[in-house]
């Protein structure tokens, strides 16, 4: 079974390692750190047959990300936060992965509900301060990730702060499902997230 590319297992298996890494950006001076859930979707864990292990994998994480914020505010007071993670699967729902059926999708909206309501419930109960729908290339799946926040607010009464990040693919200034940067942001607004930025965006200077 080849687990190249995803690094979110080291959570369980080198625990020590990603605590490590989040103690080096502590120490140098950074107030929030993100949990190494990239990828901890049953949507992604689906092509390694690992779906079992993504409330495991959410928990775990977001666990050691709380470890090393305690641990250095206990030293000087001054808080530090947990970026909880959601990333944006390995999946769109917009667009068709078969240029011979434009009308086919990988997933549909209720799947991705599903994968990350999961994972948002196992980054609440490891301790995130706040969640991070990150490196979205496509807006649905986005607006997926919102939809299930929701939910899990209000089935639990926990509503974390949510920070939306996009990424721009080409030098179009486009998404991969060809929203602008404008036309993402309004997309996105209802969310009344802390935050909206762009990362991993190509041909921006």
């Amino acid at each position: 079974m080849d687990l190249k590319g995803n690094n979110d297992l080291l959570v369980l298996t080198q625990p020590a390692v990603i605590r490590g890494i989040h103690e080096a950006y502590l120490e140098a001076g950074a107030d929030l750190v993100e949990t190494s859930t990239f990828n901890s979707t049953s949507v992604s864990m689906a092509d390694y047959r690992m779906e079992s292990l993504v409330p495991e994998l959410n928990r775990a994480a977001a666990v050691l990300a709380r470890e090393a914020c305690d641990t250095f505010e206990a030293r000087d007071g001054r808080p530090r936060y947990v970026v909880g993670v959601l990333g944006p699967t390995n999946r769109t729902a917009s667009l068709s992965p078969d240029v011979n059926d434009p009308g086919f999708r990988a997933v549909t909206f209720e799947q991705l509900v599903e994968a990350y309501a999961t994972a948002t419930r196992g980054l609440i109960e490891g301790g995130a301060d706040l969640l991070m729908v990150e490196t979205i290339f496509d807006t649905l799946n986005a607006k997926a990730a919102l939809f299930a926040i929701d939910e899990v607010a209000e089935a639990t009464g926990v509503r974390l702060p949510v920070m939306i990040s996009g990424t721009i693919t080409d030098r179009s200034g486009r998404t991969l499902s060809g929203q602008t940067v404008e036309a993402f942001w309004y997309s996105v607004m209802h969310a009344r997230p802390l935050s909206v930025g762009l990362n991993c965006a190509s041909g921006w200077s």
